[in-house]
């Protein structure tokens, strides 16, 4: 239990408390979410993705393990939230709006910041959840907006919204500067390590400004099964997935931690978007998000009993 209460007390708090800090701002001074959106996505999440891709250790295996865990393991989820839909007789829009709700999870804002503290000592875990960011950006413009039922949409537009996000680019140009053997001049690198640190702080500042004015007004069936589906099931399916493929040490330590993480606020945006029950979706993110608290402090926990390092 001392392990325990060492990840609530050193790893969660430390998260909920600049979430806390970006929500009190929100309601007192009215912080700008699209700049500090768009400087997230578009500067500091490209820094974060080149220092950790380019200092990593990462071998073609351990980038195949996890690209193969992901594909799997989200087949999975979203044959098991299509179940559930079903099995609770959703209708279109609901089912859409809870689809999206148990797959899209929030790995960019809230898992690269939880990674960046677990594997503070080992550059691999955070690499690895790097990774996972960028799959669910993807999986957001595919998946997402077609479970969506999107009408302003086309094919092309989702196309091009993909190949717009310089964290793509930021993983492509620091793969190659490391197979090139290419050393980056002290007076590069500290911006760039500079910008890089600073992510931790605004991404958890921005969720909790994101977050701030978020109300749940009653607890419906369907928010029950969202967070059921995303915080229980969905770390289930990852550890089935992870002993499926025979996965150990920090690969199965960073991939099961990122099947706990909350509701992505992308799917509160895809549901407000094309209006299938974007109460739901903003009820969700901010439940998910509050309880993953716990569930994510228990899934760390369990990680570092069940996979040594």
């Amino acid at each position: 239990m001392s392990i325990l209460f060492h990840i609530l007390l050193d790893i969660i708090f430390p998260i909920f408390l600049l979430i806390g800090a970006g929500a009190l701002l929100q309601r007192s001074i009215r912080l700008d979410l699209s700049t500090l959106s768009t400087l997230t996505v578009y500067f500091l999440l490209p820094a974060v993705c080149f220092v950790n891709i380019y200092e990593s250790k990462m071998s073609g295996e351990l980038i195949s393990q996890t690209l193969v865990f992901l594909l799997l393991f989200n087949i999975l989820l979203i044959l098991t939230s299509m179940l559930i839909a079903k099995a609770n007789r959703f209708d279109r829009k609901l089912t859409a709006t809870f689809k999206n709700s148990m797959v899209l999870s929030n790995s960019g804002n809230y898992g690269l910041p939880v990674s960046e503290l677990v594997f503070a000592a080992n550059p691999a875990g955070m690499s690895i959840q790097i990774i996972i960011s960028i799959f669910q950006n993807l999986l957001t413009f595919t998946y997402g907006f077609f479970n969506s039922v999107s009408a302003e949409s086309s094919g092309r537009d989702i196309f091009w919204k993909i190949f717009r996000l310089p964290v793509i680019y930021a993983l492509l140009l620091a793969i190659l500067l490391k197979w090139l053997h290419i050393d980056i001049p002290e007076f590069v690198w500290r911006p760039i390590e500079n910008s890089s640190n600073a992510f931790l702080a605004v991404a958890l500042v921005t969720l909790g400004a994101q977050v701030a004015f978020l109300k749940i007004t009653r607890i419906s069936r369907p928010i029950v099964w969202i967070v059921i589906g995303r915080l229980i099931i969905s770390p289930i399916i990852g550890l089935l997935v992870i002993f499926i493929l025979g996965l150990t040490d920090i690969t199965a330590q960073a991939l099961f931690i990122a099947s706990s993480f909350p509701s992505s606020r992308n799917s509160a945006l895809l549901a407000l978007e094309y209006d299938n029950y974007p109460e739901y979706a903003s009820q969700a993110v901010l439940l998910t998000t509050i309880i993953s608290g716990i569930t994510v402090a228990i899934v760390v926990y369990l990680s570092k009993i069940l996979f040594l390092v």
